[in-house]
Order: structure tokens, then C-alpha cells, then sequence
């Protein structure tokens, strides 16, 4: 295969020596030529609870590059007394109205706290942009809407980070995570809480939002969607259990199948956010019955939807700085090794690891109408070398490859998009992601690359990696 190809890298945020730093991207392709919206997190320094302000870059695709205008800070997403975390935009092609939700959290409350005491200091926000980002409408509090009583039951929560997604269907989906309050029983004091992810939706073009159910079985928390062969919603998940937790959807993310742990994907020694993306498999790959798009943003009318279109010092949503797990008050010990399964399924906790029974047959997992890609940082004991991952049968939680290494060096959190066909490749995607030479969140860097070099970079073939087994190919010890 030879030497792997390495993108061209354009830095669009950059720490500065005041110490404002710049985390959490968010990436969003807007048809027609298109632009393209590059969101991060504003911070007084890089530790969560100095979040500050939502910052967009607007930049036009033009041949292999993008011209990208001067950095302008979001002024009305953000809730008086509170600080804007993790933006998550999401496009309705319909009316070409771009939702971007982030979480407005009170103060500097960080998130370990919220989940020590039970007490959620977020609410879900978003602004409005029909011009492409040009100009922003006012903030709304959409958290007693779209998840109510619930919330009682919510130590705390947070959308994305990243990309959301329409359906074929028209529904735009948001993804999400709380940890859920399994047992309040200990004077007061929390018991157990445990991550799930979840999906905020709209079926009438973002007029309202509603709460789907949660991921059940397996802690699974920042999340990203997409559409995967028609029938199914599929999402992919951080975890503290040492790889990703996938989950199914057959009803377009109102609840989810129980999740699975995808072997062929380890976290690192902390968990990393992660993004994935689904587009059109080649012709020579699809079911003889499916059609390929002819041109560029075209994914709506495909079996996915178009563009799909973060940690050093803390988590993407006010984290604790020590890794999944929270150190606070708890009035039990909460074990998160395997001899522990805590709550029953729905409630919290891990029950059962299983494979959900799914109607397929096994030519559909070998034979799949849409591809995924995936990026997260390849190594496996710290965030380093940010990496593109390839599954073929999204179904299969095995057919994901190695990684082609696109930047070599410090990575956290990322977003992807995908393109559709342009100019000088057959389809196009764009990665902006957290790097640096000594820490990851020193700047955030965007690439484009083609399928082409995806699928000269990584190995594609189906065969299964025991997740203990060493990086190979380009992936780096880490």
C-alpha cells in the first residue's frame, strides 16, 4: 500500500497567550456550493467549567480547498449567568433552516458535580440561522419542552457534541446523553447514576422537540446517528467499558435496541468523543436494487441524508477531569468492572452485553446500500493521532478497520461531514478535529480527503480484530 497519504491541515482555531482556548468542534456543509460552518467552544483557559462562548468560521468549498472567513463569536447563543457547551447543528434541508443546539450550563458548575449531587445545572438551548450561518436569531430554552419530567430523573445532560441529522423521513435528530439517577436512596445523596445516550427529534421542521428513549442496557454517552440501510437508525457511543458502545434504532431514534460493545473499536484509557458519518456505498458494493446519486449533496435522497453533518483537562460538557467516572460523594460504591452490573436494563447499568436480534439476514451484513466512517484518536492509552475509520456492514460491529492516521500527534474530539461528489474527487469529506505538539486542545484543524484516499489508506476487508490485539497498519503505540 506504500506510505499513507497525510491531508493537508489548516488550523482555524488556535490557543492564544492570553490563555483562551478553543475546544469541542462542530462541523456542518450547507448546500449548495457548499459552505461550511466550523463551530467550537470558546474558554477562558482549557478546563470545562471556563467554557465561554459559542465561535463559528464560515468557509466556501472551491476546487481540493476552502476559503475561510474571520472568526466571529455566536452573541445570542448563550443564556444569561450561564456558559455555552457543545455545539451541535443540525440542517433541515426543507426549509434550509440551520438548528444549532448547544447546552447552557449555570455558572461554573462542573459536570462531576451535577452528577455527585443529582443536580442538573444545563438547560437545551439553540439559535436559528436561514442564511447559512450568516446571522443568527435569539436563543430558545427548549428543556422543559422537549424533556419535562424527565428531567427530575437527570443528574445532568448534553447534546452532540458534533453533527446532527435529517431522516428521508423530514426528521431532524439531535444526538444526546444524560446520566440518568438510577437510585436516590442514601440520605439524600445520590446512589448510582449511569450514562446513556438518546436523541432529541422534531417531525415538524424544529416547531417543536421531543425526547426519545434512552440507549438501555450498555453506559454509552456522547453520541452521534446516522441513517444505515433504510430500516434502521444506527448509533455509535463513548464509554468507560474500554470500546464503543453501538445501538440500533428501528424506529428512527424514538428508542433504541439494546446497545453492543463494537470490538473493533477501543476507546482510549479515558474515552474520546468520537464522529461518525454514513454516505453511499460505491455502486460495485450495493444491493443490485438501490440507486446511486448522480451529484453533490444529494444524501437526502439516498438510504442516508446529506452532510452529516473533543480532551486534555476534562469532558466535552464540564466533564470530570479524571476520566469517565466521577470521584464524588456516593453513598455506594459505584464498580464499574465487569463483575458489577449494576441496575436492571432501562434504569441504568449493564445488565447484559448481547447482541441484539435483528430482522437482517447475513447477506445484508456483508452487502450494505450505506458505508460508515469514523474518527477518533487511534491510540490506546492517551489521545494521540487522530484516526479514519471504514465499516462496510454497519450491522456488523466487527467490520470496522484499521485506522488511516490523518494527523500524527496529540487529537481529541472531532467532527465529520460528508460532501457528496465534488470537483476532482467522486465523493468528499471534511474532518475538523482537536490537535497539537503537546496537548490536543491547542487548536482545532481541518482536512479534506476523498473515498478514494480513505480506501487506499485503510485496509477494507471484513475480518474480525480481538480488541486486545496491537495497532496495525498506520496506527502508532500510543
Amino acid at each position: 500500500m506504500g506510505a499513507p497519504r497525510v491531508p493537508r491541515r489548516t488550523v482555524l482555531f488556535q490557543r492564544e497567550r492570553t490563555g483562551l482556548t478553543y475546544r469541542v468542534p462542530a462541523l456542518l456543509s450547507v448546500p449548495p456550493r457548499p459552505t461550511m460552518l466550523a463551530f467550537a467552544e470558546q474558554r477562558l483557559s482549557p478546563d470545562d467549567s471556563h467554557a465561554h462562548r459559542l465561535v463559528l468560521r464560515r468557509g466556501t468549498l472551491a476546487k481540493d480547498s476552502v476559503r475561510w472567513g474571520t472568526l466571529s463569536v455566536l452573541e445570542t447563543a448563550v443564556l444569561e449567568g450561564h456558559r455555552s457547551m457543545n455545539p451541535c447543528p443540525v440542517l433541515d434541508e426543507h426549509s434550509g433552516t440551520i438548528f444549532l443546539f448547544f447546552i447552557a450550563v449555570l455558572g461554573h458548575t462542573p459536570e462531576a458535580v451535577q452528577i455527585a449531587t443529582g443536580k442538573n445545572a444545563a438547560r437545551l438551548c439553540c439559535v436559528t440561522s436561514c442564511d447559512a450561518g450568516l446571522t443568527w436569531g435569539s436563543v430558545r430554552d427548549l428543556t422543559e419542552e422537549a424533556i419535562g419530567a424527565a428531567l427530575q430523573d437527570w443528574a445532568t445532560f448534553a447534546v452532540g457534541p458534533g453533527h446532527g441529522v435529517q431522516l428521508r423521513s423530514g426528521r431532524l435528530l439531535v444526538p444526546a446523553y444524560t446520566y440518568h439517577v438510577d437510585r436516590r436512596e442514601c440520605f439524600g445523596r445520590i446512589c448510582w447514576t449511569s450514562p446513556h445516550s438518546l436523541a432529541f427529534y422534531s417531525d415538524d421542521h424544529g416547531i417543536s422537540w421531543h425526547c426519545g428513549g434512552l440507549v438501555p442496557n450498555l453506559r454509552s454517552g456522547e453520541c452521534q446517528l446516522a441513517a444505515v440501510d433504510r430500516d434502521f437508525l444506527y448509533c455509535n457511543a463513548r464509554s468507560p467499558l474500554g470500546n464503543r458502545v453501538q445501538a440500533l434504532s428501528a424506529d428512527e431514534g424514538t428508542s433504541f435496541l439494546p446497545g453492543e460493545l463494537v470490538p473493533s473499536l477501543a476507546e482510549t484509557a479515558r474515552g474520546c468523543q468520537g464522529s461518525i458519518v454514513g454516505f453511499p456505498a460505491p455502486p460495485s458494493s450495493r444491493p443490485q436494487d438501490d440507486r446511486w446519486p448522480l451529484g453533490p449533496g444529494n444524501t437526502s435522497h439516498s438510504p442516508c441524508f446529506d452532510l452529516k453533518v473533543q480532551e486534555a483537562s476534562g469532558e466535552g460538557a464540564g466533564g470530570p477531569v479524571e476520566g469517565w467516572v466521577p470521584r464524588g460523594p456516593f453513598c455506594s460504591p459505584q464498580s464499574w468492572g465487569p463483575e458489577n452490573h449494576g441496575p436492571e436494563p432501562g434504569s441504568g447499568g449493564d445488565k447484559t452485553v448481547w447482541s441484539p436480534e435483528l430482522p437482517v439476514s447475513s447477506a445484508s451484513l456483508l452487502q450494505s446500500s450505506t458505508w460508515l466512517l469514523y474518527s477518533h484518536p487511534s491510540g490506546r492509552r492517551a489521545r494521540l493521532h487522530m484516526g479514519i475509520y471504514l465499516s462496510r456492514s454497519p450491522l456488523d460491529p466487527h467490520s470496522w478497520t484499521e485506522p488511516w492516521v490523518i494527523y500524527e500527534g496529540p487529537s481529541g474530539y472531532s467532527d465529520l461531514a460528508f460532501l457528496g461528489a465534488v470537483p476532482g474527487a467522486s465523493l468528499a469529506f471534511a474532518c475538523l478535529f482537536e490537535s497539537g505538539t503537546r496537548a490536543s486542545y491547542e487548536d482545532i484543524s481541518f482536512c479534506l480527503f476523498s473515498l478514494a484516499d480513505v480506501l487506499e489508506n485503510v485496509p477494507t476487508g471484513l475480518e474480525t480484530r480481538s480488541p486486545r490485539d496491537k495497532p496495525l497498519g498506520h496506527c502508532w503505540p500510543s
